[in-house]
Order: C-alpha cells, then structure tokens, then sequence
C-alpha cells in the first residue's frame, strides 16, 4: 500500500504550498528530460499501449483525451521531502483524538452487523477492519478529489518512478475497462491511491471485493465492499483469524538494557521491519522481564512476539502486525490501527488488546 493521505499530513511537520504559475512552470521544466519525449508524445505511446493491452477505444479516448499537460501539484508533492518525522508517541497523540475515536466508536456501532459478515467471511476482527477504513479516510469522509488517471499519467511521466507509475496507469484503465468506476469519479490522493481504502490500482485489481454482490467492486461509496476489500488485503498478506495484532508492554531499566544487549534486529523487505527485534517466544520475553502496563507479568502463551519500541511506549507484536505493516510500512500507522480498533471496540482507550486473543500455553498431557 501506498504512505495514506492521512498518514502524509501527520509525519510531514512542513508542508509545502501550492506553487505559483512561474515555479510550476519550473517544475514542469525541471521534470522534463531533453533525451525523453514531451507529455503528449508520452501520452500518445500511452494511448497505443493501452489498446494493445486490450484496453476499449472509448475508455482510452475518455480517459485520456482531456489531459492536455501534467500537474505540477503532483509532481510538487513527490518531490517533498518530510523535514521534521514526528516520534511514535506524538504521532499516536495528534491521531487518536478524542474525536476521531468518538467517530470511530459511533461508526463501528452504525455498521457492527456488516462488519460482523465480512470479518466472519475473511477472519479479520471487526475492530482492525473499521481502524484502517478511519485512519485511511476518517470513515469514509476524506477519500481524495484529484482525477486518478491525470495523477498517475503525471507520475509516469516524470522521470523519478516512472516505471512503477506506468503500469499503475495501465491498471487504472483496466479498472475502467472492467466498468467498477466511470472516469469522473475515479478519483484519490496525489499519489494515486483511491477511495475509501486508498488502494493503489494493482492492490484494487488484486484485492479488492464486490461483497454486496453489485458486479461492481466499490471502494468509493459502498461500504459492504470498502469493508471487505480491506479484510481481504490482510487476509491476503497473512492476517491469522484469533491472534491479537500486539498489546503495549513496559520494560524496566535493566529489562531494556538486557533486550539491546540479547536480542536481535529484524531483517525484511518493509523499512519499517529493521526497527523491530526478531520475534521471540513469550517466554523468552518474561524472562527478560517485560511486563504489561500494571506491571503483572505478560500471560503464558505459545505465540512469539517482536518488540516495537518508541521513545517512551513499548509494544509486544505478533505476525498478524505484519500484515498492517503491509497495508502501510510505518510502525506509526500500524500501531495507531491497532490502538483505534481496541479504542473503538472496548473504550480500552488504546493501551492493550481486548477481545482479540492471543494463543494460551497448551498444557501438557500427563
């Protein structure tokens, strides 16, 4: 998945206003390459691609017949830099307000009995499904207004990701090709990502779902389906119906000090995976002495956990936390999914894991 709307406007600290006519022109200028061909030579092999990829003549001349020039926002965005990154504590902060769990609490409850279906249907809890719908689009009500197929013609042109960008192009006409959205109102973040679960085309192509039975797969307005398409993303990267996503612990001085001289870092493809331990039995991580909130031991069990550490919190994770990391590569986002839905779902308010299980110690046959 691609970095959220949301997501964006909380980690960049600055951000940058919308340029003048002349600097934009400077930045179209500057995107534009001598050895590459202009926009409308790029549109044009476009054009001629799509059709032999199978695309329909009407989609193709619908789609791009009234993109005349890039757009300079959109390139002024993929070259912002975040300047100042927030910490893990303040980020959770500035996002789990007290409003936004309110919302959070008021729209589980609205959809309880469909989000009910679709977790039964794809093994997700409820909670995780109606989380990642709010920090994704504050439930639906921040989905992203700029013309997906403009932003990712503009993304494929401009030098820096091309490659990527065009064939999320192509996978963006396909979508249309196969008739679940119309041109006008395909519509999403700068980056290209859509709708209420801000899915890039290839993750729609891939995952997304027609749960209400429509023929159509709506990720813009249907809620059956936005619901289901974001349970099916996590089932598709390794969500394990029954296991909690992880739980915040506390360490001592000497237990952090025992940890950062015996445990290891992780290794993965998610940049975010390098700033974890390797997964550990539960067991191992009593004896090093982490223990929950209150202080009580952790509770005996077989799973095994990696520890997420901010500057102050702690956080016991299990491979289910893998999988919200798929959704977005930011310990931030994924640790703030996991405390909404356990706000939301328990007014726990967003400190440990309630009616998500996590596998007890098997006993021993004597």
């Amino acid at each position: 998945m691609y970095t959220s709307k949301m997501l964006t406007a909380l980690l960049v600290a600055t951000t940058i206003v919308g340029a003048q006519d002349g600097s934009q022109r400077s930045l179209i200028a500057a995107a534009q390459d001598a050895s590459r061909p202009s926009f409308a030579e790029f549109l044009d092999g476009v054009r001629k691609e799509a059709l032999s990829r199978g695309i329909r003549q009407e989609i193709v001349d619908e789609a791009l017949g009234h993109i005349e020039e890039p757009l300079p926002v959109v390139i002024e965005r993929d070259r912002a830099q975040a300047e100042t990154v927030l910490s893990l504590e303040t980020y959770i902060a500035r996002l789990l307000t007290p409003k936004l769990i309110g919302t959070g609490r008021e729209m589980y409850a609205r959809h309880s009995a469909l989000l009910a279906q679709v977790s039964e249907r794809y093994g997700v809890p409820p909670r995780i499904i109606a989380a990642i719908w709010g920090v994704e689009s504050n439930f639906g009500r921040f989905t992203g207004v700029r013309p997906t197929i403009a932003v990712l013609a503009t993304l494929a042109w401009d030098p820096r990701r091309s490659s990527f960008f065009r064939e999320e192009l192509f996978e963006a006409l396909e979508i249309l090709n196969r008739g679940d959205i119309n041109v006008a109102n395909m519509r999403g973040s700068w980056a290209g990502a859509m709708g209420q679960v801000q899915f890039l085309p290839s993750s729609y192509l891939r995952y997304a779902q027609d749960f209400d039975g429509d023929g159509r797969r709506d990720i813009w307005s249907t809620p059956a389906d936005v619901f289901a398409s974001i349970a099916n993303y996590l089932k598709g990267h390794g969500w394990t119906p029954g296991l909690a996503w992880g739980r915040e612990v506390i360490l001592t001085p000497d237990a952090w000090r025992r940890v950062l001289r015996d445990v290891a870092r992780r290794d993965g493809s998610c940049r975010a995976s390098r700033d974890m331990t390797v997964a550990l039995p539960i067991a191992r991580w009593r004896q090093l002495g982490v223990r929950l909130p209150g202080g009580k031991p952790i509770p005996e069990s077989d799973a095994r956990a990696s520890l997420v550490s901010g500057t102050k919190r702690r956080f016991l994770v299990y491979s289910n936390y893998d999988a919200l990391l798929e959704y977005n590569c930011s310990h931030a986002y994924a640790i703030s999914v996991g405390l909404l839905g356990d706000a939301i779902a328990t007014g726990s308010g967003g400190t440990s894991p309630k009616g998500a299980s996590v596998p007890a110690k098997r006993r021993r046959r004597t």
